[in-house]
């Protein structure tokens, strides 16, 4: 197993790819600590991993609050050990894709950087002077395409505030690579297009109309596989970025697109 006898926190573990990296951390071995604000979808990732033989823990995190960030990563310290991954998967999209910047005020364009900026440095930060105590561990955070988008895209899509949020996690992701590497700290990017499982769960009260549909093709086809990415994917490449086995990778974007960006 890839992560046997390693402890690992998922934040926003009772979401789509919270939960799915969460089972796949379990899976490969891990003892994982699911975080997020809503208690009911992280009772139910971890009652499915306990079922499935894992081991897993869930507890009530507001991500961007210093305090209750800090209090957990100790707990889970004083309870497990040591904490040798942290995963962030709390959302930063926010709720105003599709409007220009033109039209929108500043806190409406300001609400996914601030989110996801605060979320990503309170928990890394948290993991980080943990791990580097102990010399060693992996932050995990997540991206999306939104700053890499070609002409065509940046005219189809309007991100709002979303590019340069991810924009800014990339870059602390790399400047924790560089601080943090020293004392046996690694720190990954992972970077997917818009997974429809994920995406989909949008429109679980209703199906999704025509315009969604017309998205969904026109992202398919603007990849080199013809296709988004699907969850299974960014968990398996998440626990395998996790592991020993990518011990040489730091400081990077891991690119999860099917090919929707080329670098």
């Amino acid at each position: 197993m890839l992560l046997e006898g390693k402890n690992a926190v998922v934040y926003g573990g009772g979401g789509s790819i919270g939960g799915a990296v969460a089972r796949a951390f379990a899976r490969e071995g891990a003892r994982v600590f699911l975080a997020g604000r809503t208690p009911g979808p992280l009772d139910g990732v971890a009652r499915e991993i306990s079922a499935a033989g894992g081991t897993a823990e869930a507890a009530v995190v507001d991500a961007t609050d210093e305090r209750s960030v800090e209090e957990h990563a100790a707990a889970v310290l004083e309870s497990a050990g040591s904490i040798d991954v942290s995963f962030n998967a709390i959302s930063i999209r926010g709720d105003l894709q599709g409007t220009p910047l033109s039209e929108m005020t500043v806190e409406d364009f300001a609400l996914p950087i601030t989110v996801g900026t605060t979320a990503h440095f309170l928990t890394a930060r948290a993991a980080g002077r943990r791990m580097a105590e102990r010399g060693s561990g992996v932050i995990l955070t997540l991206s999306t395409p939104a700053p890499a988008l070609s002409g065509r895209d940046r005219r189809f899509h309007r991100t709002g505030g979303l590019g340069p949020a991810c924009a800014a996690i990339v870059e602390l992701t790399k400047q924790l690579a560089g601080e943090l590497g020293p004392r046996g700290v690694r720190a990954v990017c992972l970077m997917p297009d818009a997974i429809p499982e994920a995406w989909l769960d949008d429109f679980e009260d209703e199906p999704p109309g025509e315009d969604a549909g017309k998205a969904l093709d026109y992202m398919n086809a603007g990849t080199l596989l013809g296709r988004l990415p699907r969850l299974v994917e960014v968990a398996d490449a998440a626990a395998f970025m996790a592991s020993d086995k990518a011990g040489a990778t730091t400081g990077t974007v891991v690119n999860l697109t099917c090919g929707s960006v080329v670098d």
